[in-house]
């Protein structure tokens, strides 16, 4: 089984990006689990919430794997909880940098800014997408991951995802 994950700014894509490319792998992906605990929480968010976000998209995660044929889509994983760590408080739990570093995806896809922003509740900063965007591209190269930036429409990116998978399937 090998695992892709789709990340980036807020309101580029991923979710979307995520579904379609699983549909065309007629296999599972993983939402994003902050949007359905931030939308159940009645109070803001605070630091320790993320580590329980993290908890609750590995969970969830480790659960799809066992239905997934071949590849599991994860819209998210522990770079964005970090990066959000980092962001909002100046540091990551011990916990949550642990998991950053245990996890093992096979690609990474990086979505790009050039989807228009789409106002949502749940997001917070329109004016950091370049900023947050560049990060991402950041801690991928420091870590050593392989990744690719996908842009355009959903239809393009699609297209680069499956073109980048047909390449990881024949190694």
């Amino acid at each position: 089984m090998k695992k892709i994950a789709i990340l980036g700014p807020e309101s580029t894509g991923k979710s979307t990006l995520s579904a379609a490319l699983a549909a065309a792998l007629q296999t599972e992906w993983v939402p994003e689990y902050a949007r359905v605990y931030l939308e159940a929480l009645d109070r803001p968010y605070l630091e320790h919430d993320l580590w329980t976000i993290a908890q609750g998209q590995l969970a969830a995660e480790s659960r799809s794997l066992q239905r997934a044929n071949g590849w599991l889509v994860c819209d998210t994983e522990m770079t964005v909880l970090k990066i959000w760590s980092e962001n909002a408080y100046g540091r990551v739990e011990p916990q949550l940098l642990r998991a950053w570093r245990e996890q093992d995806y096979a690609h990474y896809f990086l979505t790009y800014i050039d989807i228009p922003w789409e106002e949502d509740p749940l997001r917070e900063h329109p004016q950091l997408r370049e900023y947050l965007f560049a990060w991402y591209a950041a801690e991928l190269t420091l870590k050593g991951a392989p990744f690719t930036v996908i842009r355009g429409t959903i239809e393009e990116r699609l297209a680069q995802c499956r073109q980048v998978i047909a390449g990881l399937n024949s190694q």
